[in-house]
């Protein structure tokens, strides 16, 4: 499918209307972090829920719900305050290959960055290169395992700087930056522009970029995560990754 740049920007332009919406959020894994009000707690279930989605979408948001019950409906309050014991509370839990001491991992992890790195959104905005958040990924990696930790579970955080396109962070990353107002994205960050943001490269929305003339590179890796964003920083540098819900909404629910 070939489209002139104007035709294309206004195709997408009209999906993004009619994804990003409240609709959206029925069916998606972001319905999770929008079960709470405080920015801790949504962003630390925000980001637990992003890595743990892949595979089919009911089971993340069933396993993500389970995840929220693990932690006593508190995130926050659970990753701050736990004992050993609590923790062991989490080892049953299980989504594919995360497993219960992964969980504990990250846990553990999490609660190391409240402390000693002033939380979250400062790791990812203090590595922040000028035009892209990909380094803040690499970045944020080697924070979260500078701690005592499971080798299992460092395949769990994806390292842009080793070719990944890191779907999950980026995703995460979408959810916390970019505020929509339109009640999908939460926009919490202030810190960081959405103008960086990438978008989260995964079969549907790379196979939709290629039909459409986005994107030439075959495989799903960082260097087509570089070439998709060159694309749509073309169409809307301030809010390239707006175009995610164009591209995911007409692989996923419209087989395009």
């Amino acid at each position: 499918m070939k489209l002139k740049k104007s035709e294309l920007k206004e195709f997408l332009d009209e999906k993004v209307l009619l994804y990003n919406n409240p609709k959206f959020i029925e069916s998606d894994p972001i319905q999770i972090p929008h079960i709470f009000s405080k920015k801790e707690d949504i962003e630390i279930i925000g980001f637990l829920t992003a890595t743990i989605a892949w595979g089919n979408r009911k089971s993340i948001i069933t396993n993500a719900n389970r995840m929220v019950e693990f932690l006593d409906g508190s995130p926050y309050e659970f990753v701050m305050n736990h004992q050993g014991a609590d923790l062991e509370k989490l080892l049953p839990f299980v989504h594919r290959t995360f497993n219960g001491y992964d969980f504990f991992q990250f846990v553990t992890s999490l609660k190391h960055i409240y402390i000693k790195h002033n939380g979250l959104e400062t790791v990812f905005a203090k590595h922040a290169d000028k035009d892209s958040l990909q380094n803040s990924i690499h970045n944020f990696k080697k924070i979260f395992f500078e701690i005592e930790h499971l080798e299992r579970s460092k395949k769990h955080v994806s390292d842009p700087i080793k070719n990944s396109a890191a779907k999950r962070i980026n995703m995460f990353l979408r959810w916390m930056v970019r505020n929509d107002n339109n009640g999908v994205d939460f926009g919490i960050w202030k810190s960081l522009s959405p103008s960086l943001l990438s978008c989260p490269l995964d079969v549907h929305s790379g196979n939709v970029a290629r039909k459409l003339g986005l994107l030439k590179r075959k495989q799903n890796d960082g260097k087509a995560l570089a070439e998709l964003d060159k694309s749509l920083r073309g169409l809307d540098a301030n809010d390239p990754v707006k175009y995610d819900f164009a591209l995911f909404g007409l692989g996923v629910f419209e087989g395009f």
